[in-house]
């Protein structure tokens, strides 16, 4: 069973920076996959916010974070991270790490329900 929690939420001044990590467990050498964080701002959808392909390392934003986000997944590809620079309060958000079998970066994006879902982080950015 695929297992992803996450670290690194918080309080932080706009303007600021912010990386968001998830520990991921739970594939087998043989799953494709591909590893992302989603978003749910109160009283709003979730939405996707960036993926990544495990195998080759593509990666997919949504147009509000591009040029100020980055992610990025360690050797093992069992770590995931997101990190954000040039904070808004319109960032503000319940983060969640998210998984998805035999899909690509750019189409787990599009997703609303990945195949899997961390517990979620708080991140407030405040003005």
């Amino acid at each position: 069973e695929v297992q992803l929690v996450e670290s690194g939420g918080g309080l932080v001044q706009a303007g600021g920076s912010l990386r968001l990590s998830c520990a991921a467990s739970g594939f087998t050498s043989d799953d494709d996959y591909s590893l992302g964080w989603f978003r749910q701002a109160p009283g709003k959808e979730r939405e996707a916010v960036s993926c990544i392909t495990a195998s080759d390392g593509s990666t997919y934003y949504r147009n509000s974070v591009k040029g100020r986000s980055t992610i990025y997944t360690d050797n093992t590809k069992n770590m995931v991270y997101l990190q954000v620079n040039s904070l808004k309060p319109e960032d503000t958000a319940v983060y969640y790490c998210a998984a998805d079998l035999d899909t690509t970066a750019q189409s787990m994006c599009q997703l609303r329900r990945p195949d899997y879902l961390g517990q979620g982080t708080q991140v407030t950015v405040s003005s």
